[in-house]
């Protein structure tokens, strides 16, 4: 009787005949597979022939079906967790169950495949600097501006998904902020329509039209090189000495683009730090 194991099975992002025979293999030997949507998973399931018992684990029942998870593996059911499309963990749900897995003593088991990070990054042709996977980019414009900031000091290209209806207003957003950024759009990844535009920011939005349907995957190529760093240190000891404190010079030096508010922060703790220390 083999060890009680938890089976993490990445799914295509869109052609069904992405799914790796021993991914298919997987979902036919499996009793119970864990998905987001049964619906979705069904034919996936119908098109390499697996017959198992299907349950919804989704960002909204998640934490209560990991326990009945669990239950089932230690009884010694073939359990495999999967997303819609690509990894589960990866934007999608399922970094609970792997958690909880670990943590109860059950093995975990990945069976690789479809990316639509590294199919974008691929597409981009980004130089190897190095990359950095942010999930979905933040709605609100402060946020976006907050994380690109804190990204771009690290000289790396940015991946990251965006919905149709906001890829628009991100692009505009990017434009504004560095028109010469090398940006690659990627939509509807490995499916019939599938389109990648690779351009400058500030092209990017006419090359794509206003209105977009379909799955989104960005990359960025690393921020465009600027001047040297402006130096914040004078401005936060003035502010210091009128008496504001470590967060709010942060968000003041943020907010007029100087600096990142974490890197504005640290920087305002370690003056604080210096001043209490003395000569």
């Amino acid at each position: 009787m083999r060890a009680p194991r938890l089976s993490v099975v990445a799914t295509p992002i869109g052609n069904l005949e992405d799914l790796s025979p021993r991914a298919a293999d997987a979902l036919r030997n499996a009793d119970l597979i864990a998905c987001e949507d049964t619906r979705r998973t069904r034919v996936l399931t119908q098109h390499v022939g697996a017959r198992a018992e299907l349950i919804s684990v989704h960002q909204h029942n998640e934490a209560e079906r990991t326990a009945t998870l669990l239950d089932r593996i230690r009884s010694g059911a073939s359990v495999v967790l999967v997303s819609d499309a690509g990894m589960p963990g990866v934007s999608d749900p399922g970094a609970r169950v792997v958690t909880a897995a670990h943590e109860a003593g059950i093995e975990v088991s990945v069976i690789p495949g479809p990316s639509a990070v590294t199919t974008a990054i691929a597409a981009a042709g980004v130089s190897d600097a190095g990359f950095a996977f942010v999930g979905f980019f933040p709605r609100k414009a402060g946020e976006l501006r907050e994380m690109l900031d804190a990204y771009d000091r690290l000289g790396v290209a940015l991946v990251g998904f965006e919905s149709p209806n906001r890829v628009t207003r991100l692009l505009t957003h990017l434009a504004e902020r560095d028109p010469d950024r090398q940006v690659t759009v990627c939509r509807e990844l490995s499916k019939l329509h599938e389109e990648i535009i690779r351009c400058r920011a500030e092209d990017a939005l006419e090359r794509l039209g206003t209105t977009v349907r379909g799955e989104v995957t960005l990359v960025l190529g690393p921020a465009t090189a600027t001047d040297d760093e402006i130096d914040i240190a004078p401005a936060l000891k003035l502010l210091a000495r009128s008496g504001v404190g470590a967060r709010a010079s942060a968000e003041i030096i943020a907010t007029l683009g100087a600096a990142s508010k974490n890197a504005a922060y640290a920087a305002a703790l370690e003056l604080a730090k210096d001043a209490e220390s003395g000569p």
